[in-house]
């Protein structure tokens, strides 16, 4: 975890009363004022329309930590926190709320303090936020420093994404925008890093001459629920893919960085984007499957012939030096049988298997699992032989688990450290206008081809399921399978055997 800021600094937080802002924003600031890691004198201000004083604010969040964090809630604590909040009413659109925020600021702040601008916002109204503050000279870094955190989604496709990035930099340098991935706050995520660049063991292998595939799982027992009418006009590329399966394809494949800097961190990761294969349509077809669990359907606002995808999986290759020819596979889902985000990293077979086994036998070659919640950790899987057998293996697991060293809760919310580094200047962790660009430029072609009278029809599955059958055959075509690494139901040792056409 970063250190403690040291500047006077002030975060106000737009959609004050959002979900959002109640289920991780305060729970966050809050733990991070236990732990001693907030500024003294940071200022936390809600901004809403409801007609709140700064008591109203104070108990409406007292409540919600309360409610998510009853284990670390008590009330000294909370007294001491409660005297950072205050409350602005005013509305999204109207040019009087923003002024009634600044004349609030004026007050709060006696001397020059750095500020973030939190848009815990619909997306719809990102910009016009960003304008009035600009209009309002709200965002101007002449006395102290200015940055805005930009929550997801940060557009529908590669044009919203290009328009909402020139409406942002008509009053923000690129510096001063902070486009927020809750999961690269994850502790585990973040892990991957240090695994790959702090140890030599494994980078030397990290590369086609090693590594027979890539798996990224991002699975989900939940259905749309409550968002049904959002997330029917987004699907699954548009929730899962364009953001976080992509970000930790950026993890896995990326180049090590010069430094640990922002520049140079995001710098490697666009280049693993624009290493992604172009594919034409009829080729996005074949490496790619979309799905839809029975019974989305039948949902309040979803139409009944709906063809919006809850489950997708994809094929995607890098044209670079360290990937050529290693195919990564992609998939996520809702509604499936297990909620688990795990990496597997499948090695090559031996080149030559001289031991005199059995004539059905087939060794099972060597994976990595990165698993990032809920089993957070890492499995390495390799073979032993089997004691008092003549020459007999199996696949046997070294294994690391965060609850393990450093107990249950050892883990902090992914919030955390990334509104900790927002305040400390630390852009390492967001995302930068074009890596959102490029991402999109994947996304929408991909959305496009699945438009296409060509294209198969839309694969049913079973909740409960690991989704439709049409994503095993995609892997197939390999001569492999889904891996499990991680969490209740990991794979056997007999899953995706070396065979006789293995180098």
């Amino acid at each position: 975890m970063p250190s403690k800021p040291t500047t006077m600094s002030t975060m106000v937080i737009f959609g004050g009363t959002s979900d959002l802002n109640q289920r991780k924003l305060m729970p966050a600031l809050y733990n991070l004022h236990l732990k001693g890691r907030l500024p003294e004198g940071l200022k936390i201000v809600g901004y809403a329309r409801r007609p709140w004083n700064d008591e109203d604010f104070r108990e409406e969040m007292r409540a919600a930590v309360h409610m998510h964090l009853p284990e670390e809630y008590d009330p000294d604590g909370w007294q001491a926190f409660s005297h950072r909040l205050s409350f602005a009413s005013g509305t999204f659109t109207e040019r009087e709320g923003f002024e009634n925020l600044k004349q609030h600021l004026a007050r709060l702040e006696q001397e020059p303090s750095g500020r973030i601008y939190y848009l815990s916002a619909p997306p719809k109204y990102f910009s016009t936020i960003v304008t009035h503050l600009g209009e309002l000279d709200m965002v101007r870094e002449d006395e102290a420093w200015r940055r805005v955190i930009v929550e997801k989604p940060f557009g529908h496709d590669l044009q919203s994404a290009r328009n909402l990035n020139r409406a942002l930099h008509e009053y923000l340098g690129e510096s001063q925008i902070y486009r927020i991935d809750h999961y690269l706050g994850k502790e585990t995520v973040q892990n991957l890093l240090v695994f790959r660049f702090a140890n030599t063991i494994f980078e030397p292998l990290w590369n086609r001459n090693y590594i027979n595939h890539v798996q990224i799982t991002v699975a989900e027992t939940v259905g749309v629920e409550h968002r049904a009418g959002y997330y029917d006009q987004v699907g699954v590329l548009r929730d899962m893919f364009q953001n976080h399966l992509l970000q930790l394809l950026m993890l896995v494949a990326m180049e090590p960085p010069a430094s640990f800097s922002a520049d140079a961190l995001r710098n490697e990761k666009t280049k693993v984007l624009q290493a992604i294969r172009t594919m034409p349509p009829e080729q996005i077809l074949r490496h790619t499957v979309r799905g839809q669990y029975k019974g989305y359907r039948d949902q309040a606002d979803i139409p009944a012939g709906s063809q919006t995808p809850t489950y997708a999986a994809l094929r995607l290759f890098l044209d670079n030096w360290r990937w050529q020819g290693v195919p990564f596979y992609l998939r996520s889902g809702k509604r499936l049988e297990e909620k688990t985000s795990e990496i597997i990293i499948q090695f090559k077979c031996p080149p030559h298997i001289m031991f005199p086994l059995p004539e059905q036998y087939r060794i099972t070659p060597n994976y990595l699992a990165l698993c990032i919640q809920p089993d957070e950790g890492i499995h390495l899987r390799f073979e032993a032989k089997e004691p008092d057998k003549t020459v007999e293996m199996r696949s046997v697991d070294m294994e690391f688990h965060y609850a393990d060293t450093f107990g249950e809760t050892a883990l902090p919310d992914a919030y955390e450290r990334l509104i900790l580094d927002a305040l400390n200047g630390d852009a390492s962790l967001f995302t930068r206008s074009d890596e959102i660009e490029l991402a999109w430029s994947i996304i929408d072609p991909i959305c496009e081809a699945w438009g296409r009278q060509d294209a198969a029809p839309l694969a049913m599955y079973s909740p409960g399921s690991w989704g439709p059958e049409e994503a095993d055959h995609l892997l197939q075509q390999q001569s492999v399978g889904w891996l499990r690494g991680c969490g209740k139901q990991r794979s056997n040792r007999r899953s995706n055997p070396c065979t006789t056409d293995d180098p």
